[in-house]
């Protein structure tokens, strides 16, 4: 289950969701329908970065990231091109209660603390966002998540999804299928070698009850 662009560009964040992924979506959220294209072509038409470029991509308001798109181009600068999908919350999840911005790495060093090699949203809030900077002196970038909490819903039943992409400098193409989880944060290793980053999405469940855990 699983930018910077303007509020005005927030349509076509749908633009590359897969027929299957929609007809699937439509069992779990009723008769909404979700325009969906999928790609034909690499054009920068198609990206929320150009190579080298910080970005900023928010899902609109009660949305949540699906599915993640990405090429990688060793001459310009080992960098990597994104896009990204997103999908509405179910009406049992509610509404966001709040959202904020929270730090994920350092550029060329590994996700995380040493302790705790994965990171998750804090507050048991949702990744509705990604933003990036990139640094040309290590080859390499720093990211946040933007997390967006739902009343005082608590995450369990997680998982991490295999790595994308399944090999440094290869395409990467991660869409989520499994509609009653959602993404929670993730891993990611860099290599010092290849430049580039391999990625393991949390996914999790959501309980439809508060609790009164505040980070789970």
């Amino acid at each position: 289950m699983f930018s910077a662009r303007s509020p005005g560009s927030m349509d076509l964040t749908l633009l590359w969701v897969l027929l299957p992924l929609v007809t699937m979506a439509q069992g779990q959220y009723g008769d909404y329908e979700y325009p969906y294209q999928q790609y034909h072509d690499y054009s920068d038409d198609g990206w929320v970065n150009l190579f080298r470029q910080g970005f900023s991509y928010q899902c609109p308001h009660g949305q949540v990231v699906v599915a993640v798109r990405s090429i990688f181009n060793k001459k310009e600068g080992s960098d990597r091109q994104w896009n990204y999908a997103c999908m509405p919350t179910p009406q049992s999840l509610g509404e966001p209660t709040e959202c904020w911005w929270e730090e994920i790495n350092r550029a060329g060093m590994e996700c995380c603390s040493p302790l705790f090699r994965y990171q998750t949203c804090s507050n048991n809030g949702l990744v509705a966002g990604f933003q990036s900077r990139y640094f040309e002196s290590v080859l390499d970038r720093e990211w946040q998540f933007y997390c967006c909490r739902y009343r005082k819903r608590c995450p369990y039943s997680c998982w991490l999804t295999t790595e994308y992409p399944g090999h440094y400098g290869e395409e990467m193409d991660m869409i989520s299928y499994n509609y009653d989880y959602y993404m929670r944060g993730a891993t990611t290793t860099f290599s010092a070698v290849e430049r580039d980053r391999q990625w393991k999405f949390i996914m999790c469940r959501m309980t439809d009850y508060d609790c009164e855990f505040a980070n789970v």
